[in-house]
């Protein structure tokens, strides 16, 4: 009996010991209850790790004794938490039911580069500005999206003009007509655009922002020497969206905006509106303006069909007026007198109507039309010169998308007309330029293994371009290739170049800065081209459960032949003309991130770029480009309560026109957010150690009635305070 009864015991504890040490979890999409594979369960405080299975089940064994908590993570869906105590005795997995995110799921597909990949299979290297961060960066400065630019590795937002705050996107170093700007894929936003393009994107519907840097004119043709900006929209989903903001700065800022969007099994709708205010502000009391009088307005409303699961139709159209007026403050305040007199006003009117036409075939293959018209008119005024124009800029692109077994295939064209027309202006001094461009492409991409992913393309532009004095009709043949390699689960490395170039335009940030006065038509220019490339590595990894850090490093090149440059003759007018010295940018960009619990998380971002134009006589390095520039950001937060955010960024020296040298210096900004359920509110204070150009040398030169100004390379306005509320419903 005493046998019998010792066997019961001992097989007790065992079934026992099985019951408090093994453990299992079956994971579940919440919409569609079905089982999700490849999710990530941890068991906090230690090193136990289990994937699920395709069943949906991971399981754990030898678990210790007491309170644990299993952490539920997988890319695309909210992380969940189960907190059980041991031993306990399971007969059936504890199910857990994970909720798609939204802001993730759009955070990692890639539309830039045609293929809708996610960020990690994608041979070409891209960069993403993630809806986290922009709605960080909006906060800072709801009205644009210059914040957001200015703030990453490698771009800067030049500065062109001390009076009205234009301004204009630079890439490795390289002027702003060497990027391409697109909102959803289409370019709307070069030539004569160009110098208010990213004062007249506003970031409220924004899903994420995508950056191509490099030679990218296979994907996009013409202008994309330096890079690529797309900027990407939310799409409508069936859970109703609205957002409101309400901003005000010290510096006479005022945004009310809101966006709001939602869908149903046929029809979805989004809207986006925004006016802004900014009264005429004089930090220095130099009589005149760092920020002008501005008031704008933009309204973007888009309607969505989904006539059937395969296929979907978008209709856009995107309406911005502007009205920007600096210079000497009391001219803006009371009007001239006998003292005053000088202002530099800007008016605009931005029209983009869009049509989105998609169908996905039976094997999932997508067949894509795009076209658009947009319309962009502008003024510039200064006392006795007004300068007027219009743009009209069209865009057709089809595309179809095959996809094979460890290949995908794109095959498309497309047709571009630009047109620009002066207005009010003498047929000799006429700057109306027209071009006219039809181009056919392919892409490859081979996925060759897990690890080595290929991706080549080809692309020929016919192109035209003409005016009253002359025309010319080129052809461009360009190849491009980029591959990606994983060593293993840590590190991979991308590596890609390419043929670009650009075609001729008057608008540059130099033709800018003084209104495009005396500038002469085109006569005689032929386009720009380059060749350049990216190579990078990739290091991330977990240390324990609580630490992540990721490294990047980027090293990048380009060459550009037969520049387009600026003269000046005898009579002071402006002109331009090839030369046979080529532009050459060089240099290297660092990224690091570090996660801790992920509540702390600090970005460092380097950046180093050797830029020559060997035309330049004496000093070549371009003018307005730091060699050294470093970013700094330590971020506290706690999702969907606060926030908490310190940057750094220190600028190096910089050569003038006149070539003399800049001073270096430092910029800090400080960041705060408290949610309260639905509502929100944030307050800022961006530059507070009040660095500004004025503290080192008079910005504006002369007398009030004729005065000039000096080359911007810093802030103009000082030390900025805002702050705002915001609603999410």
């Amino acid at each position: 009996m005493r046998k019998i009864i010792l066997s019961l015991c001992i097989l007790l504890c065992a079934v026992g010991a099985y019951a408090q040490n093994n453990f299992q979890i079956l994971v579940k999409e919440k919409e569609n209850k079905s089982a999700i594979n490849g999710v990530t369960i941890l068991i906090k405080g230690t090193n136990q790790i289990a994937k699920t299975l395709e069943s949906g089940i991971a399981s754990f064994n030898n678990i210790p004794n007491g309170a644990q908590t299993f952490i539920i993570r997988n890319v695309g869906y909210e992380e969940q938490s189960l907190n059980i105590t041991f031993p306990i005795q399971q007969l059936s997995p504890s199910i857990v039911f994970l909720s798609s995110s939204e802001d993730e799921l759009e955070e990692v597909i890639i539309s830039s580069t045609r293929t809708s990949r996610s960020i990690q299979n994608t041979p070409t290297r891209v960069e993403t500005i993630e809806l986290e961060e922009i709605d960080e960066k909006s906060n800072m400065r709801p009205a644009n999206v210059s914040m957001i630019l200015h703030e990453s590795t490698g771009i800067s937002v030049q500065q062109t003009s001390a009076t009205s705050g234009n301004a204009s996107i630079r890439i490795q170093g390289l002027d702003g007509r060497y990027t391409q700007l697109l909102k959803d894929g289409y370019a709307s936003f070069g030539n004569f655009a160009n110098g208010l393009s990213v004062l007249e994107i506003p970031p409220l519907d924004l899903a994420q922002v995508e950056i191509i840097k490099g030679p990218s004119s296979t994907l996009y043709g013409a202008g994309a020497i330096a890079g690529v900006v797309n900027f990407i929209s939310r799409t409508p989903r069936e859970k109703a969206d609205f957002n409101f903001i309400l901003n005000q700065s010290n510096v006479g800022q005022t945004n009310i905006g809101g966006f709001g969007m939602q869908r149903n099994k046929k029809f979805g709708y989004s809207i986006l509106a925004l006016a802004n205010f900014q009264r005429a502000y004089d930090v220095d009391k130099d009589d005149f303006t760092e920020l002008p009088k501005t008031k704008d307005f933009t309204i973007h409303p888009k309607l969505f069909f989904y006539p059937n699961e395969r296929t979907t139709i978008i209709l856009g159209n995107s309406f911005t007026k502007s009205d920007r007026t600096g210079g000497d403050i009391f001219v803006i305040n009371d009007g001239t007198d006998a003292n005053h007199r000088y202002f530099e006003k800007n008016t605009s009117i931005r029209n983009t109507s869009t049509l989105d036409f998609s169908y996905k075939t039976n094997g999932q293959d997508l067949l894509k039309v795009k076209t658009s018209f947009n319309f962009f008119k502008r003024g510039i005024a200064i006392p006795d010169y007004s300068f007027d124009g219009i743009n009209y800029n069209s865009y057709t692109d089809i595309s179809y998308l095959k996809n094979l077994k460890n290949h995908s295939l794109i095959f498309g064209a497309n047709l571009v007309y630009d047109e620009f027309v002066e207005e009010n202006q003498s047929p000799e001094l006429s700057k109306d330029f027209t071009t006219k461009t039809g181009g056919a492409y392919v892409q490859h991409t081979w996925d060759v293994s897990e690890k080595f992913k290929l991706e080549s393309g080809m692309r020929i532009d016919f192109v035209q371009y003409f005016n009253s004095y002359y025309s010319k009709n080129e052809a461009f043949l360009l190849p491009r290739i980029s591959a990606l390699y994983k060593f293993d689960e840590k590190w991979s490395s991308r590596i890609g170049g390419g043929l670009g170039y650009k075609t001729p335009t008057l608008f540059i940030e130099q033709t800018e800065t003084f209104q495009y006065q005396n500038l002469l038509p085109l006569e005689n220019v032929n386009a720009e081209r380059s060749y350049g490339g990216t190579a990078d590595i990739n290091f991330k990894t977990n240390i324990g459960e609580d630490w992540m850090i990721s490294l990047n490093q980027m090293f990048f090149y380009t060459k550009i032949n037969n520049s387009t440059i600026l003269l000046q003759d005898a009579s002071n007018f402006f002109y331009f003309e090839n030369t046979k010295q080529p532009v050459r940018s060089l240099g290297f960009e660092t990224n690091a991130k570090l996660i801790f619990h992920e509540y702390f998380k600090l970005f460092a971002g380097y950046t180093f770029t050797n830029a020559k134009a060997e035309y330049l006589p004496f000093t070549q390095d371009i003018r307005l480009l730091p060699k050294n520039k470093l970013n700094l950001a330590l971020l506290y937060e706690k999702e969907r309560n606060f926030k908490l955010g310190l940057e750094g960024y220190f600028t190096d020296k910089q050569y003038l026109y006149n070539n003399l040298q800049t001073s270096p210096f430092w910029e800090f900004g400080f960041m705060a957010e408290k949610v309260f359920g639905k509502i929100s509110i944030f307050i800022n204070a961006e530059n507070f150690t009040d660095t500004r150009q004025s503290k080192y040398k008079n910005v504006v030169n002369g007398s009030h009635l004729n005065p000039s100004f000096d080359d911007i390379w810093t802030h103009t306005e000082g030390r900025t305070f805002n702050a705002g509320i915001k609603l999410k419903l």
